[in-house]
């Protein structure tokens, strides 16, 4: 059995296909995605489908990210709350939506469905006996039940995050531009930046392992010691 974590997909749909083909999750895997399905990259309203359609056929562990948390606040919001979210990405997933390519779709476009997953189906954070996933991080003094929600989603990836758990902490949310897997004592962030010219990566949190894609199809996998 394999402990399966995805990074921040951001519209990635066509490397996010491709990850999956190439890791091949059985049902003996657990597989968690650690939030930011949505925005930036071309494909918001294909990769809500896949994700959708993965969790109808196996379990999943979809966590929140803050792009989900944003895309719903221009829903409910005024011209704020709207202007962030474009201005973050939010064009390029509402141009998903559109009736044609080119033709940018509205927030009435989006399915029902999708607006379910999005409100209903993520979680804050998946704690297993050996890991936690966050999708931006932990204080390290406070159980995962208490932790409060800037932590969870908008805090950037600091030096050092070992949880008085002792267990390891794996994360997206913070680019790693470098493209490779950030690791410091106790954790590792495995965004890197698949929507920016980068890399979209899966971490198998029990070996280490991890394989990467990118939206031009190109592949490469190495190894982390994130229990440094």
């Amino acid at each position: 059995m394999r402990v399966l974590a995805i990074g921040d997909v951001h519209g990635c749909l066509v490397a996010l296909n491709d990850l999956l083909a190439w890791v091949q999750p059985t049902r003996a895997d657990d597989l968690i995605f650690l939030g930011d399905y949505v925005d930036r990259g071309p494909d918001t309203r294909g990769v809500i489908n896949r994700l959708i359609e993965l969790k109808q056929t196996r379990p999943v562990v979809c966590l929140r990210g803050n792009h989900e948390i944003m895309m719903l606040q221009a829903r409910d919001g005024g011209r704020p709350e709207r202007k962030m979210w474009l201005g973050v990405g939010g064009v390029q997933a509402l141009g998903s939506y559109g009736p044609a390519l080119g033709i940018s779709g509205t927030f009435d476009d989006v399915p029902g469905g999708h607006w379910d997953f999005l409100e209903n189906e993520l979680v804050p954070y998946h704690e297993t006996d050996r890991f936690i996933f966050v999708h931006a991080g932990v204080y390290h003094d406070a159980p995962m039940d208490e932790q409060p929600d800037n932590m969870l989603y908008w805090e950037f990836f600091p030096d050092a995050m070992r949880h008085y758990s002792r267990k390891t902490v794996i994360c997206g949310h913070s680019s790693q531009r470098s493209g490779e897997p950030k690791v410091i004592p106790g954790a590792v962030c495995i965004d890197t930046c698949a929507y920016g010219g980068g890399w979209l990566t899966c971490l198998d949190a029990i070996s280490g392992r991890y394989w990467q894609v990118d939206t031009l199809g190109r592949r490469r996998e190495g190894w982390v010691d994130y229990e440094k």
